[in-house]
Order: C-alpha cells, then structure tokens, then sequence
C-alpha cells in the first residue's frame, strides 16, 4: 500500500484537507477561549476542543449541495467543517452584526442556511425531530440528500430521540444519527445516568444498522460516516455512537473538577490532531516544516477572525424585531 493510503483509500491530499480542518476548529477554539476570557464574548460559550475528529471525518464524506447538518449547542466544529465563514462564526461570539446570525445568536446559534448548516440548537435533543422533518422532506421531494444530525450522550435519552429513530425507520428516512459521547453529560459521568454503556445499541432496538466509533482516529470516523451515508442514500438511516473526549469542561464557567488530571491526560495522549499529524509522519506524507507552515497559516485565520469581530458594528436597535415572524 503506497505510504500516502490508508484502508480508507484517502490520499494524501484528502487526509491534508482533514488534518488541516481539525487544525482551524482547534485554533479557532482556542482563540474564542481567549477572547472570552477578556469579556469580549459573553453568554454560554461550549468549546469542541478534543472533539475534532468527529465533525471533521463525518462531515467530510458529505455534499453539502444537497446534503444537510443538524447539531446541538457545542456547534463551533461542525460549523466550519460545513465551510462557514471563520469572520461570520467568530463575529457572532462577540455578537455583532456581521456574525452569521446576525449577532443574535450567539455560540449555541451557528446558522448558515446556503452552506445547508442548518444551526446549532440551545434545547437538548431539539435539533433531533427537526433533522428528521428535513430527512423526510428530502425524501418526499427526491432530492438524493441525506441529513446529518449530531446531538450528545446527554441527550439520548430524551423522548424525542426514540420517537425520531423510530420514524425514520418506519419511512426509511435518508439520516444518520450521531452521538457524540464526550463522557459527560455537562458535570456527569454519562455511565451514572445510562442503564447501558454502549450507546449505539439503542439503534437496534428500531432495527437500524448502530456502530460504536473511536472518535479521536479521523480517518475511523471518515471511514464509518462514509458508509453510514451511502446506506442513507439508499433508504438506510443509522445510529453511530462516536466516543469522544472534551478536553475543557461543558461551558466556559465549567472547572471540570468532576475529573481527575490523570484521564484528562489519557485522553491527550489520544490527540486526534497529533494522532493523525504522527500517522502522516510515519507515512512520509508530511513533514515537521509543512505542518508549521498550515498552522501558521491557520492561527493567521483566526486572528484575522477576531480582528474583524472586534471591527465589526453592533447590531441596530431596529434589529430587535427582525427575523423573529416570517
């Protein structure tokens, strides 16, 4: 097997594209974490950082032309894997009127519409009915489509999530559920509350095909997103349960002292960034200086993201009452 392939059969080119996408979620993070820091972003603030691998390698495998995304409040990551504008996500943190959603909605609110980014939701397990009213609409008008929609170990468990997986498999609904299993369900240990430990079993019991996924290895999510949505393009909707680590607590006021040192520092050894920088590595695909100069570039991103927020006009008084009636 050449030393640029994997049994993902991505090259060389494509685990780039992967590695340098896990590269801005992680930078841009790290700046907003900063930023907000200073006061200059206010409100509820839900980083992604440890969580990289999972909206990268499942979103990459999508044609966001007629595909769709669907995500809970810890949307940062999912957003820029659809392609949305770092300027317009950073400038919505700080709330102005050049963020994506117009500077009223904040963190838990990513919204662009053309990149078919169809918002982060601040209700646990909201978005997940919602994802499969698109998934039906895509099949009721035959658009060849298939909706991805992410939502936490914490919200599994809600009566919404039953009643969607069961549609979806009555209709045959073009959608993969997935749950990104961080370990905690804001302060608790997603074990102290879960009658089960693998998540993914759940799917079963709607006789859909479920898979538990190691989500810090991208190209394992890749490889298992791709196939769960060529299935849902053929009437297959499935559960993935990808385990996952974050390595900041729930929000920005979180300590995380419900954890020791010790597994926080387990699980940085699992990098999904250093994992797949070590693998390119390995393979003579990428070298020290290469990596340097992406990261670079992106941190440059990423200033120039807040540069333009910190730029950017406050939203009129006049804004109040828009947007709120169609």
């Amino acid at each position: 097997m050449p030393a640029n392939k994997k049994a993902t059969g991505l090259d060389k080119k494509e685990l780039l594209s992967l590695l340098k996408m896990m590269l801005l979620v992680r930078r841009f993070e790290e700046r907003a974490a900063q930023m907000y820091g200073l006061r200059k972003i206010g409100g509820f603030c839900h980083l992604y950082i440890g969580q990289e691998a999972v909206a990268t390698g499942s979103i990459a495998p999508l044609d966001l032309k007629k595909d769709y995304v669907l995500t809970a409040y810890r949307d940062h990551g999912h957003a820029l894997a659809c392609g949305m504008d770092p300027k317009a996500c950073m400038a919505e943190l700080f709330g102005k009127q050049t963020g994506c959603s117009k500077g009223k909605g904040g963190s838990m609110h990513f919204f662009d519409a053309d990149k078919h980014m169809l918002g982060g939701n601040g209700i646990v397990g909201s978005q997940i009915p919602v994802a499969t009213g698109v998934a039906y609409k895509i099949n009721y008008l035959k658009e060849g489509g298939v909706v991805m929609c992410y939502f936490g170990d914490g919200a599994i468990h809600q009566g919404a999530f039953h009643e969607s997986l069961n549609l979806a498999k009555i209709w045959n609904l073009p959608i993969v559920y997935i749950c990104e299993n961080n370990q905690y369900g804001m302060g608790t240990d997603f074990k102290r509350v879960s009658a089960i430990e693998d998540l993914s079993v759940r799917g079963i019991a709607y006789g859909m095909h479920s898979a538990q996924i190691d989500g810090m290895d991208v190209e394992t999510v890749y490889e298992a997103s791709r196939k769960a949505v060529d299935a849902a393009r053929n009437g297959e909707p499935s559960l993935l349960e990808i385990k996952t680590y974050r390595y900041k607590g729930h929000s920005m006021s979180d300590p995380a002292k419900y954890r020791t040192k010790d597994e926080l520092n387990a699980y940085k050894e699992q990098d999904p960034i250093l994992l797949l920088k070590a693998r390119m590595l390995k393979r003579g695909s990428l070298t020290e200086n290469a990596f340097k100069k992406m990261d670079d570039e992106i941190k440059a991103i990423c200033n120039e993201s807040v540069t333009y927020a910190e730029q950017s006009p406050e939203p009129q008084l006049s804004e109040l009452y828009q947007d709120i009636y169609v």
